[in-house]
């Protein structure tokens, strides 16, 4: 599938959002995999995690549910993409 160009972008900020937290959490995917079922997302393995972050596609549930497992507070999406 191919996303627009804005859509592709939104996913790369998101994605690169999400590595970049689990970074300074020190947390694996195969850690957010754990956390992700604690928070119901059974079906999350670290082999998915990857591959989702590494296309930059996943739904807005969960990246929430990302959010929550890393209990963040506030999510800020710097304009990284730009030229």
């Amino acid at each position: 599938m191919v996303l627009p160009k804005a859509e592709e972008e939104w996913g790369q900020r998101t994605s690169a959002f999400l590595k970049a937290e689990m970074k300074k959490a020190d947390v694996t995917y195969a850690d957010l995999a754990k956390r992700l079922k604690k928070h119901g997302l059974k079906d999350e393995t670290e082999a998915g995690i990857t591959m989702k972050l590494k296309r930059g596609s996943f739904t807005a549930i969960f990246f929430l549910a990302c959010v929550a497992a890393l209990e963040l507070e506030q999510v800020v999406l710097e304009d990284t993409l730009a030229p």
